[in-house]
């Protein structure tokens, strides 16, 4: 059976000053599946999901999303693939001097020509969606969230345009674990209600096992294991099971 392959990264190179961040990464991103990227916090995970949306652009290397190598693409094609892709950053990057009703629309004020009342349902819709009121939330500003709060309306702003791919960098960090759980189950209801494919980077092992279908293991720059949730867990790969247990004595041999 054929695998579709929506984002595909060959060879991807970023170099911060003396720092060489990724050495090498391939990766393939298979549609409608959600794929989380596991490494140690500082290793790169957020460097490859933002060369996806060139918030960043590599020394070297490819990422294609679909027919586009964005990597290469003009500003103008890099403006409508991005349209397709939302994006929940880590702390939810909510505009402070807007209120979450102002937040959740702004993407639809910049990208379309729908009017008010159009624009409110749609709002409504994708918080209720992530398990807020809208009644309870829309006129509240970011520092009156709390910070699963905050995470879900960034959630509810990053499917307001109906993208095809949403990319989340750490969406469970810093929350309790009943709110990571919360995040977690929006992760898989999103992406079966909404049909999307999903690329989650994370070291919280236990909620990015009951989000994933396919996992990666970056370490030292490159990707060291890759495949489908069963397979990967049961690796004979030292390092990905050191991760996977938590475990920090002792030294590894990384398996390339």
């Amino acid at each position: 059976m054929k695998v579709d392959r929506i984002i595909r990264i060959r060879d991807l190179h970023k170099r911060f000053g003396s720092k060489e961040v990724l050495k090498g990464v391939n990766l393939d991103v298979i549609r409608g599946k959600t794929t989380v990227i596991l490494g140690l916090s500082g290793s790169g995970k957020s460097t490859i999901i933002k060369h996806i949306v060139r918030l960043l652009t590599p020394d070297r290397g490819e990422v294609w999303v679909e027919d586009v190598d964005m990597a290469r693409a003009d500003e103008a094609t890099v403006m409508e693939v991005r349209k397709r892709i939302g994006y929940l950053f880590q702390s939810g990057a909510l505009f402070d001097s807007m209120n979450v009703y102002e937040n959740v629309s702004f993407p639809l004020r910049e990208h379309t020509k729908m009017d008010e009342r159009a624009i409110e349902a749609k709002v409504r819709q994708r918080l209720r969606m992530v398990a807020l009121n809208p009644d309870d939330v829309l006129h509240l500003y970011p520092d009156q969230l709390s910070g699963g709060m905050r995470k879900r309306v960034g959630l509810a702003r990053a499917t307001i345009l109906d993208p095809q791919i949403i990319l989340y960098d750490e969406p469970t960090s810093g929350l309790d674990p009943i709110t990571s759980d919360l995040i977690t189950k929006l992760i898989r209801t999103l992406q079966h209600q909404l049909h999307v494919t999903s690329v989650l980077i994370s070291h919280d092992i236990k909620e990015s096992y009951k989000a994933g279908d396919y996992f990666a293991m970056l370490y030292d720059g490159k990707i060291i294991e890759y495949g489908a949730k069963e397979a990967f867990f049961k690796t004979s790969n030292p390092y990905v099971q050191q991760f996977i247990k938590g475990e920090s004595e002792g030294p590894i041999k990384v398996v390339r």
